[in-house]
């Protein structure tokens, strides 16, 4: 399941959700689809969404049963997949995705939070001031929360953590031996919408926030919650102070991130990977292991294993020397 936490209504009739976000390609069989997720993860009996040729080697082999997308894509589906046609497949996913996930929309502050010493912590965690704790928190041994912290609802902290003072955590699942500096916010809903005639359809953001073991995430850092899949920050990756790493960023293990580094949604790092202060990673790219980009970096391309890049637009560091002697 990608998010423990929110509640699937589902299962809908194809011919149903279709109506209901006015998107009438053609009637389908009945057929009820338990749920929407993306190409990788999506199996038999669900909807998809395939909007960019980056991912034509996903569309191959989904096992989707159904998959928003564009005359110009639909090729690239198995025949297993049926494709359904939309000018707009993000925003009709993103509508898709509210029927099946309605609460996943808001990040209203939580109202089950309550002070951490009429809680069954009071005793297991050593605790600052003015600490707060939502239902369904798990926290593991040797932990410790300071002061004016609140663990919202949804959080499961393993043992040996230690988080800081004024840091808010949502919709997060933590491992083993992570420190969370203060000043963090984690497991917010990611900056997604889509402009709809006169409005901003917001994208619901039904993933979660997954911090390895022995992870550091540095003070003022904010780390968004996944939309379709979930953010990962992998074990022994060090951020400074000040990131942003927004929906569905994937970063592997072992890597070191300065600060003021932000992150677009869904590119996804290697392991080993060692990043400047102040660089940018634009969205959808794939950056290999053992990758170094230098800081003030903008990255607008995918980079190679062992690579050194540098500049903006990122380029090879040899070539960016050359350039600029």
């Amino acid at each position: 399941m990608l998010n423990p936490f929110f509640k699937n209504t589902g299962p809908y009739e194809i011919n149903f959700l279709l109506k209901s976000i006015d998107l009438i390609d053609k009637k389908f069989p009945d057929e009820k689809i338990k749920d929407i997720k993306d190409l990788n993860s999506s199996q038999n009996g669900e909807i998809t969404f395939f909007h960019s040729k980056k991912y034509n080697e996903l569309a191959k082999i989904t096992k989707a049963s159904y998959c928003l997308t564009t005359e110009n894509l639909k090729s690239n589906l198995p025949n297993t997949c049926k494709a359904i046609i939309s000018d707009k497949v993000l925003l009709h996913t993103a509508q898709i995705t509210k029927i099946f996930y309605p609460e996943s929309i808001t990040d209203d502050f939580d109202i089950t939070a309550d002070d951490i010493n009429k809680t069954k912590y009071k005793n297991k965690v050593k605790f600052g001031k003015n600490v707060l704790i939502g239902k369904n928190v798990k926290i593991g041994l040797n932990c410790l929360i300071g002061h004016n912290s609140i663990i919202e609802k949804n959080v499961s902290i393993g043992d040996n953590c230690t988080i800081g003072s004024n840091v808010i955590i949502r919709n997060s699942l933590i491992k083993n031996n992570v420190h969370i500096l203060d000043g963090c916010v984690i497991g917010k809903k990611g900056f997604g919408f889509f402009p709809d005639k006169n409005s901003n359809f917001r994208y619901p953001q039904i993933g979660v926030v997954i911090i390895e073991d022995n992870a550091e995430i540095g003070c003022g850092s904010t780390i968004d919650r996944g939309s379709l899949s979930n953010t990962i920050i992998g074990k022994n990756t060090y951020l400074d102070n000040q990131i942003h790493i927004a929906h569905n960023v994937k970063i592997g293990e072992n890597c070191i991130i300065a600060g003021q580094v932000g992150f677009a949604g869904s590119s996804t790092l290697g392991n080993n990977v060692m990043i400047g202060g102040q660089a940018g990673i634009s969205g959808h790219l794939k950056i290999g292991s053992n990758v170094q980009i230098a800081g003030g970096s903008g990255v607008i391309k995918n980079i190679t294993d062992n690579s050194k890049v540098m500049g903006y637009p990122a380029k090879e560091l040899k070539n960016f020397i050359r350039e600029n002697k």
